[in-house]
């Protein structure tokens, strides 16, 4: 889905940097403990050194370790620390369920008797966490709540921009407005150009959304401090609201706009950034070209999908090693204990029998584990492949509606009623759509069962009104094809006929099957209103069926004109 990205995150993320450098890790050391807190020290360092160098991995391994050795009755100041760095990783890489679950962890270690800025930190960290998330009132509860603390006057302001950012996305653009301009005139933030230039630039686009005219100049104010700081992820954000900006007005100016977006977002490896240029480069470009980025949009989406899928694993996998080291190392020194105290009480009885014994024990203890483990890793595949097969659907079959809704809501006047009307119809769409994908997206059987579940799920469409005719579909030998095709024939189809029932009003549908040397040929066709071209080229979701055909190595062709049916001839290689 194509979501509007502002861009205080990167601020955010620099606020808590700057919060958990300011605490103070190392409190006073009880000298019965001193071994221990000095491995515990030395392993945060060992977490902050690899964090810096953005090796996440390591980072996350050495912070959670030091966790795991902190007494959570003295420890707390090293708790907090070492769960607000892993909260924050894991928000780096795209994991913000697992980075709030984190957060929240370490709540209970907060007092009244430490360093406020601990608890600052916590809570921006579930600011940021809940803004990503779309829940914009638990992000603003959580702002507010650090914002109430004993803190100095510049994280203070810093707080008090990130709750601009929330009111940005909550498109209450003068609410941000009333707290950006204060903010541009203190000269805490005017002395430091980097925050400074982030605020010029969020109240300028708010200004700019408000219809206020005087947006563009701070924008173009907050764009030269960046070029002087030579701040290439800022003046990428600076380069996306400009092209919001010329957009509607000058849409040369806005691809070109877009276009360094892109340029500037690549160098600093920004995906989010680069996401949304190629969005604005989709909708201020045509033809080939937008196909182009189209493409490109796509397959950037799905790696970067895959990257942070496989770190939410590898976070999940260093979390359950590192509870199972503990609990299994706890185990053996109990059971150590157990063994000296029985070889002291009882020497030289039954020896042999207790060694039995012993190793009967750790087997069961293993073999429990073991199954425990499997089981578990089972289940974590399982709800993430889910979670996978969710987000592409909600990506190929809602991010047009939504798009088209956004820029409704942009580019229309709410205050009529008809607007008010049409907005509210396009919601409701949405909602449907969401809540039928919910219902079909389960999984597509490759098997023996695939053709009697495709049958089945072709004969949903077939109505009073609507006969639904299918030719050799049993003819063909399925079994010579690759799963990944099966699927994208099924969804294919499935598009076609959803396409059919919302918009072509026929009687008759046609489906074929037809093998012809190494290509398996189907042919849809229906005596409904039909389409043009351009109608197809921009209309209900069409655009997704080409890109599932191509992305098999098929090809596809559109035949139809309006008022005299729709057909649709595509071909997969076998």
């Amino acid at each position: 889905m194509i979501h509007k990205k502002l861009h205080s995150p990167i601020l955010v993320l620099a606020t808590l940097f700057l919060l958990l450098q300011s605490c103070d890790k190392k409190p006073i050391i009880n000298p019965k403990k001193e071994k221990n807190l000095a491995e515990i020290d030395r392993l945060i360092d060992l977490g902050d050194q690899y964090l810096e160098k953005v090796n996440y991995d390591s980072a996350y391994y050495y912070h959670n370790k030091a966790k795991s050795l902190c007494d959570v009755k003295t420890d707390n100041t090293r708790i907090i620390y070492s769960l607000a760095r892993m909260s924050e990783i894991q928000q780096n890489q795209g994991d913000y369920s697992g980075s709030e679950t984190t957060a929240i962890e370490a709540l209970p270690f907060v007092n009244e008797t430490m360093d406020p800025s601990y608890e600052s930190s916590i809570y921006n960290l579930l600011g940021v966490v809940y803004l990503k998330l779309f829940d914009y009132d638990n992000s603003l509860y959580y702002y507010k709540k650090g914002l109430n603390l004993k803190i100095d006057e510049t994280r203070k302001l810093k707080i008090q921009h990130n709750i601009a950012v929330v009111y940005m996305a909550k498109h209450d653009y003068n609410q941000a407005i009333q707290i950006l301009l204060p903010l541009t005139l203190k000269k805490e933030v005017i002395n430091d150009p980097a925050p400074y230039s982030k605020a010029l630039d969020n109240l300028g686009f708010s200004y700019f959304k408000v219809g206020n005219p005087k947006g563009i100049d701070y924008l173009n104010q907050a764009l030269k401090i960046k070029e002087k700081l030579k701040d290439d992820w800022g003046i990428a954000a600076s380069y996306l609201h400009l092209t919001q900006y010329y957009k509607p007005t000058n849409p040369k100016l806005a691809n070109v706009y877009a276009r360094l977006a892109f340029e500037k977002a690549t160098k600093v490896n920004n995906i989010d950034d680069r996401l949304e240029a190629l969005a604005l480069l989709i909708q201020s470009s045509s033809g080939n070209q937008s196909k182009f980025y189209s493409e490109k949009y796509i397959h950037l989406n799905d790696s970067i999908n895959r990257v942070r899928q496989n770190a939410r694993n590898q976070f999940a996998k260093i979390k359950y090693d590192s509870k199972k080291e503990k609990e299994e190392n706890l185990l053996l020194k109990n059971q150590k204990s157990e063994n000296l105290l029985e070889l002291e009480i009882q020497k030289n009885k039954n020896l042999l029998l207790r060694f039995l014994i012993a190793i009967g024990i750790l087997s069961t203890i293993f073999l429990y584990y073991f199954l425990k483990a499997i089981n578990k890793k089972e289940k974590i595949q399982t709800s993430y492949e889910t979670e996978t097969r969710i987000a592409k659907k909600l990506h190929d079959e809602l991010a047009n509606d939504v798009f088209q809704t956004i820029a409704f809501a942009e580019t229309q006047d709410l205050a009529s009623a008809q607007n008010k009307e049409t907005l509210l119809n396009n919601l409701d769409t949405i909602y449907t759509r969401t809540r039928n994908i919910s219902k079909e997206n389960s999984a597509i059987e490759t098997g023996e069962n695939f053709v009697p579940n495709l049958k089945e799920m072709m004969a949903r469409f077939n109505t009073s009104e609507i006969n639904i005719l299918i030719n050799g579909l049993d003819d063909f030998n399925w079994t010579l094809l690759e799963n990944t095709k099966k699927i994208t024939i099924y969804r294919v189809l499935q598009e076609l006929l959803v396409n059919m029932k919302k918009h072509s009003k026929c009687s008759l549908v046609a489906i074929s099957f037809k093998k012809e040397e190494n290509f398996l040929h189907i042919n849809y066709s229906d005596n409904g209103l039909g389409a043009s071209l351009n109608e197809i080229n921009f209309k209900n979701g069409l655009q997704n069926v080409e890109n599932r055909i191509l992305a098999q190595n098929g090809t596809i062709t559109f035949d139809t004109k309006s008022n005299k049916g729709f057909k649709v001839s595509f071909s997969i290689p076998i």
